[in-house]
């Protein structure tokens, strides 16, 4: 709903009422057409800054056809998983978005969609590895620009697309420091900056961060959505771990074929406990560790039960500030065999593009708790050095179509470093 406002008797307490002055911007931002625009989008948090990301994305489809969205928050993501920065090239408009509460909608709908690239940090906030962070952020940044932004007709053919980035609510301190130096890379054409009532914990409304240098973009000032009836924002506050392992739990649901039919999150936890994992040696694959230094002997133990970004070390991006290169997807690392070397894991990543891995890398995201419980079944993530010492017959079954699908992959696909077979 566009136009008006919520008022303790005039909106019910469910609805986000886009106000006049949103819609208005993102109209503005949408004629801005040769070049388009890149607009970046700041504030404290809670402030309505992926609610009107996601406004201004529907706004620009019809023009545009596609736009690009750079997703630097890395606690809350809007289109990949927990722990990743990533850009998305978007296609179709997020239903729904002013009916419901956000964080509601959020909850029910995670909208995981497949990246154009990603970077697996490993955690949900910046603060462990600034550096890391905005390199990855600047190697998005680049590789937007460069395939989609000004392409050309002999590598890079097509049109020029927008882009939207959405950043964190981190505002104060180093999470200051680091919208500056990614406002300064950047240097956006539009910037639009969310403010609530309380305004100790907004950014200052100048073009704070701009050397003398840099060309002044157009800056938009909008407040809140969310106000009660003494003009004060009302902050929506997000259940963040609960939303992180919501959007962890679709992002695994994807191991299955949809006419399975998992609705919920207990059969999810039942599905994944009996799906048959990948078999890994650990000869043939390197594993990197982000945040922290893992002894050489607890390197493969370490892994156990963990979910960790699956990459090829050889695809870095172009003129990369870092080594770090794209990740492929995540995986849960089911279990390890200490004895034979081998590790288990559970990922929906293609079997093809599974093939050319051979980096593991771990962070600090974990795996969700309702994952951890599975009633009736021996544990699916079970501690090292047991693994071999389990009959088959202990093993969770599932569906008879896992089974048929198993044989299948089996049939069509060559075992290198990844092989798929049930775990024993």
């Amino acid at each position: 709903m566009v136009g008006g406002r919520e008022s303790g008797a005039g909106a019910s307490a469910g609805e986000v009422i886009i106000p006049l002055d949103w819609a208005e911007v993102a109209e503005e931002i949408s004629r801005a057409s040769s070049p388009p625009p890149v607009v970046f989008i700041c504030g404290p948090k809670n402030s309505g800054k992926s609610t009107f990301s996601r406004y201004l994305l529907n706004v620009l489809l019809p023009r545009h056809g596609k736009v690009g969205y750079l997703d630097t928050d890395v606690g809350q993501p809007e289109f990949s998983s927990p722990g990743c920065l990533s850009l998305t090239l978007v296609d179709q408009t997020i239903p729904g978005i002013f009916l419901l509460l956000y964080f509601i909608l959020y909850l029910m709908n995670p909208c995981n969609r497949a990246t154009e690239r990603c970077f697996f940090f490993g955690d949900v906030s910046s603060k462990s590895d600034p550096k890391a962070y905005l390199d990855c952020t600047f190697n998005l940044y680049d590789y937007f620009i460069r395939v989609h932004y000004q392409p050309n007709e002999l590598n890079h053919p097509g049109k020029a697309l927008p882009l939207i980035i959405n950043t964190p609510g981190w505002v104060k301190g180093t999470g200051f420091d680091l919208l500056v130096e990614k406002l300064r890379y950047i240097s956006p054409r539009q910037v639009v900056q969310i403010r609530i009532s309380v305004e100790s914990k907004n950014l200052p409304g100048s073009t704070f961060w701009l050397d003398n240098d840099q060309q002044e973009p157009h800056i938009f000032l909008l407040n809140s959505a969310r106000h009660n009836y003494e003009n004060q924002s009302i902050l929506v506050r997000k259940d963040a771990c609960r939303m992180r392992d919501q959007r962890l739990f679709d992002y695994f649901k994807q191991c299955f074929p949809s006419n399975l039919n998992i609705l919920t999150n207990k059969e999810l936890a039942h599905a994944l406990a009996a799906i048959a994992p990948y078999v890994v040696p650990f000869a043939k694959i390197k594993v990197v560790h982000l945040h922290c230094q893992v002894p050489s002997s607890e390197i493969f133990h370490s892994l156990n039960a963990t979910i960790v970004g699956l990459a090829v070390s050889s695809d870095v991006p172009a003129k990369s500030r870092s080594d770090t290169p794209w990740c492929v997807g995540l995986g849960i690392v089911r279990a390890i065999d200490a004895v034979r070397g081998l590790l288990y894991v559970i990922t929906p990543v293609p079997f093809g593009t599974l093939q050319k891995v051979d980096l593991l890398l771990q962070g600090f995201i974990e795996i969700p708790t309702g994952l951890l419980q599975v009633r009736g079944c021996l544990s699916p993530y079970m501690s090292t050095n047991v693994l071999h010492k389990i009959s088959e017959e202990h093993l969770c079954n599932f569906e008879e179509t896992t089974a048929k699908e198993d044989n299948l992959r089996q049939d069509n696909f060559p075992f290198e470093i990844w092989d798929y077979r049930r775990g024993r």
